[in-house]
């Protein structure tokens, strides 16, 4: 079993950056590859970026590339998002989650999720 919890969100301006913080529970951690979704209000969730269980590979999304990036650090149980150069588009709430797939996109494959985090952009 593994929880997850968000933290990180809020408002920004466009341009502006934030850090989405994912802190997990459990001591199987470093097993799972770990993902970030987003849904936006009236939208379907979408996803984000993957990162692998041992954090030597990545997966984004087309539209974030050059300005996310996601990271983990397995001794403290914890995967970040970067995001950079933020746009209105990018308002959401965010959600990591912990999947034993690597290289998947699809939220289907992801078994554990955190309750989200909301991040806010203004023009």
């Amino acid at each position: 079993q593994v929880q997850l919890v968000e933290s990180g969100g809020g408002l920004v301006q466009a341009g502006g950056s934030l850090r989405l913080s994912c802190a997990a529970s459990g001591r199987t951690f470093d097993t799972y590859a770990m993902g970030w979704f987003r849904q936006a209000p009236g939208k379907e969730r979408q996803f984000v970026a993957s990162i692998s269980s041992s954090g030597g590979n990545t997966d984004y999304r087309e539209l974030v590339k050059g300005r996310f990036t996601i990271s983990r650090d397995n001794a403290n149980n914890t995967v970040y998002l970067q995001m950079n150069d933020l746009k209105p588009d990018d308002t959401a709430v965010y959600y990591c989650a912990a999947s034993s797939v690597w290289a998947t996109r699809t939220g289907a494959n992801y078994i554990y999720w955190g309750q989200g985090t909301k991040v806010s952009v203004s023009a």
